[in-house]
């Protein structure tokens, strides 16, 4: 099924592993980094999709139709683009430590306001301000990553750290599903969810700046043997890549992989997100279950997914394959959505369906990101990771937002949900058409 190894470092040598120096090194930065960006990224995703529970109840109370709450779901990729490219370029060039503080301070203060609007235009504006608020966090700590782990053990590395993903709407899905339960002080319990769940990007935020480390020379914390060990190979692999690869970034922006894996990502992410705002909304249409059992029940192919993006990192980082490993989760998410349409009489299998889509929605990620940093370096690379998040997270605005047009004009989720599947199948196509060894 997998294609042997696509791209090898000059420098890349079983006996590297085996040193014991690189073994310290890469044990002392993967427990110091990766939890706490784990921790982060809960929070952030959180905050980003819990717009999904609370429209359960705030629907109904502020009389949205699908298609306003499908449009303001959506609305938050719109201002999440402005801000992706400089974002990552910031990590880069600057400080990722204050950049990354700054953008949970203020989506922490937005994502509390959320709690108060009234009208569909506050409910559009308050989602467009979050978007630009987060913008920058998700590219710059793949940029991130980049400082502190080798090409080969990235993708172990990104399947950690997006196993936040998953984790958060397993966490989430329960704490919301109470929350919604709740009226305190005169406000509804889905208020509540916005403001309970925004305080603690904030608190985090501020901790950032004491306990996150910008580069590897200035890591205190790690050894001098180990300090000097993983910044040497990182600049090995930095010169090895500069010396064939395109290092301008408007050279980078306009490579031809780099497009093709901005339109994959957008196809992806339409359908990533596509499901995910409305997967609670379909579960009570299909079971009519209670706001809590629906909670309960959305988690389960999240839980799928978390052991999915853990599974596929290790085999993508295990093989040094990435093309494949991607491309065919895309597949697998699109025919779990499909099935998924076709047994929705049984609710059962239907939600079964669910979590086999959920392995190939998640399941891409590992072998997906890595590939920019397999073709590009520097700053060319951290603009090329930005433009793909930030144009292919627009995706994350259109497949709320059909899916939300189609069930008013159809009174069904049918349709949508069969158009998150075609749209899974055209990123798999785009990704298994770049060649990552080609030149533009």
């Amino acid at each position: 099924m997998f294609e042997p190894q696509e791209v090898k470092c000059k420098h890349e040598h079983p006996s590297v592993l085996e040193a014991p120096v690189a073994r310290r090194a890469h044990r002392h930065i993967t427990r110091r980094i990766l939890p706490y960006l784990f921790i982060l990224y809960i929070v952030a995703y959180l905050d980003r999709v819990n717009v999904s529970y609370a429209a359960l109840e705030m629907t109904k109370a502020l009389n949205f139709s699908p298609e306003v709450y499908g449009f303001g779901a959506g609305i938050f990729f719109a201002g999440y683009f402005l801000l992706e490219i400089p974002g990552a370029i910031l990590v880069e060039r600057w400080s990722a430590r204050a950049w990354i503080a700054r953008i949970m301070i203020s989506w922490g203060i937005v994502a509390i306001l959320a709690g108060f609007v009234q009208t569909a235009t506050q409910f559009y504006w308050i989602r467009f301000l979050l978007g630009a608020a987060e913008a920058g966090f998700f590219p710059g700590i793949v940029v991130y990553l980049s400082h502190w782990f080798r090409y080969q053990d990235r993708a172990k590395a990104m399947a950690l750290f997006m196993a936040a993903q998953p984790v958060s709407n397993i966490i989430g899905s329960p704490i919301s599903g109470l929350l919604l339960g709740i009226h305190w002080l005169g406000k509804a319990g889905w208020r509540w969810l916005f403001i309970l769940e925004g305080i603690p990007a904030v608190i985090l935020g501020v901790i950032t700046l004491v306990y996150l480390t910008d580069w590897p020379h200035q890591a205190r914390w790690l050894a001098e043997d180990e300090r000097k060990w993983i910044t040497s190979e990182l600049e090995r692999e930095r010169r090895e890549k500069q010396e064939t690869r395109p290092s301008g970034v408007w050279q980078a922006l306009g490579e031809r992989r780099v497009v093709l894996l901005t339109l994959a990502y957008f196809f992806m992410a339409a359908t990533v997100y596509g499901f995910t705002f409305w997967m609670p909304t379909i579960v009570k249409r299909l079971s009519g279950f209670s706001n809590l059992s629906v909670s309960l029940v959305s988690a389960l192919p999240y839980c799928v997914g978390l052991g999915a993006i853990l599974l596929v990192g290790w085999s993508s980082d295990r093989t040094g394959e990435r093309r494949w490993h991607a491309a065919f989760s895309m597949i697998i998410a699109g025919i779990g959505l499909a099935l998924g349409v076709v047994s929705q009489s049984v609710p059962v299998l239907a939600i079964s369906m669910f979590c086999v889509a959920a392995v190939g929605m998640y399941g891409y990620l590992p072998g997906f990101w890595p590939l920019p940093s397999s073709f590009l370096t520097g700053t060319a690379a951290a603009a090329s990771i930005g433009m793909i998040n930030s144009i292919g997270n627009l995706g994350g605005f259109a497949g709320p937002y059909i899916v939300g047009y189609l069930n008013r004009a159809a009174h069904s989720f049918s349709a949508g949900v069969i158009c998150l599947s075609l749209s899974a199948a055209t990123a798999a196509g785009l990704v298994l058409s770049i060649r990552i060894g080609e030149g533009r």
